[in-house]
Parts: C-alpha cells; structure tokens; sequence
C-alpha cells in the first residue's frame, strides 16, 4: 500500500502557485520598465546582478571548493587564487553519473569530471588536488555535504567557487548549512563564464540561464526567506 503525504503535497503546489504569480509580477514589471528607454538598460543589468554573489576578497582559506556544474570555469579561477596565495589546495566533488557505468559495462574507458577537472587543475599548477568522495547532485547536496567534509578533514575555511548566475543562490545555501559549524565560507563568481550579468539579455543562452537561474533563486527565497 501506498502513502501519499497529501499536506505536503498541496503544500508545495500552493507554493508552486504563489512562485509562478510572483514571476509573472516580475516579468510585468520588467516590461513597463523595458518600455522606457532611459532605464531599460539599468534594470536588465539589476536583474542579471541579482544572481551574482558579492565576491568579497578573499585573502586566504584551507582549501579552495568547484561547484557543481561549474567545474570547468571555476577551476580557472580556483588557479589564478592559488597563484595569489589563497591557498595550495583545491578540492573537487566525485561525480557519479548513472550512464558512466554503462561505458564501462561495454569497455569503453570512462573519466569522472572530477578526474578531467583533476589532471587540468594539476597542469594549471595547482599542487594539491583532492576529491571530495562524495557524491553530490545538486546545490542542496552541497549545502549537505561541504560543512561535514571540511569538519572530518579540519579545515576552517573554505572558498566556494561558482558561476555568476550560480554564485548567490549557493551563499544563501551555505549560510544555512554553516550554522552550528566553526567554519567560515566565500562564495566567489568566476569571471571564466558564459554569463555576463551586464549583458544577459543580447543572447539565447543568456535569457535562458537567466530565467531559470532567477526562478530557482525565488524558489530558495520563498522557502528560506531569511537566509
């Protein structure tokens, strides 16, 4: 027999709701405001930055983290911030994804992200390349998982690593997580990315990143509204 947690579900299809109305407000009011020459500009470039974490300097840390999904751009910067001194130890999430196994299965030889991004990192001359062995899917799992791997290896510190329209919503998540850890963490936006917050707008691929980053930003917020 089958249990069907019916609160939880109306609970999210009203929350589902209240997001779809919220955005549809968004996209209005960006509208009128598109309409009006003067200010079209300043306010498609609010709405990319909303996405951007501050990226605040940071002058050293334990060890350095890629975010998911932002493995290659990230660990170009991840370099430039070991060449700067920030640390000497950059670590990568295992990745695991169910069609590697099928490679394998047929004798075709099969690298992880996390092996590819490993050997690149190493010829960027970063000196210490770790995985962190642990599978993670998305930024939810990170949130997880990050605190309790810097704790079980006694770092203090960390910088998370991101893309642009990635980066706020991770320091959002890992304010959450953080707590109750003595531990402190950045998130910093890669410049090596596709997206450009001032620019979004003039491409395919940058209205899309926008429009499901932003979604998925007002998701987090209505559900942590004070994170």
């Amino acid at each position: 027999m089958t249990f069907v947690n019916v609160k939880g579900a109306r609970s999210r299809i009203r929350l589902r709701r209240v997001l779809r109305w919220f955005c549809v407000w968004i996209v209005a009011a960006v509208a009128v405001v598109i309409a009006i020459p003067s200010l079209r500009t300043a306010c498609l470039k609010k709405v990319g930055w909303m996405l951007v974490a501050t990226g605040k300097p940071v002058t050293s840390a334990d060890v350095i983290v890629l975010a998911l999904d932002s493995e290659f751009p990230a660990a170009l910067k991840a370099s430039d911030l070991v060449k700067q001194g920030v640390s000497n130890r950059v670590a990568v999430f295992t990745s695991s994804q169910p069609w590697e196994g099928e490679y394998v299965r047929r004798g075709v030889p099969m690298q992880g992200v996390d092996v590819v991004i490993g050997e690149y990192l190493v010829q960027l001359g970063v000196p210490n390349v770790e995985r962190i062995p642990v599978s993670a899917i998305g930024s939810e799992d990170v949130g997880d998982l990050l605190p309790r791997w810097c704790e079980q290896n006694k770092f203090r510190s960390v910088v998370l690593v991101a893309t642009p329209d990635h980066s706020y919503r991770l320091e959002r998540i890992l304010r959450r997580s953080f707590k109750g850890y003595h531990l402190t963490g950045s998130v910093l936006p890669t410049p090596y990315s596709g997206f450009d917050p001032d620019n979004w707008w003039r491409t395919r691929g940058g209205i899309r990143t926008e429009i499901i980053e932003f979604e998925k930003l007002m998701l987090d917020v209505l559900r942590h509204p004070f994170s």
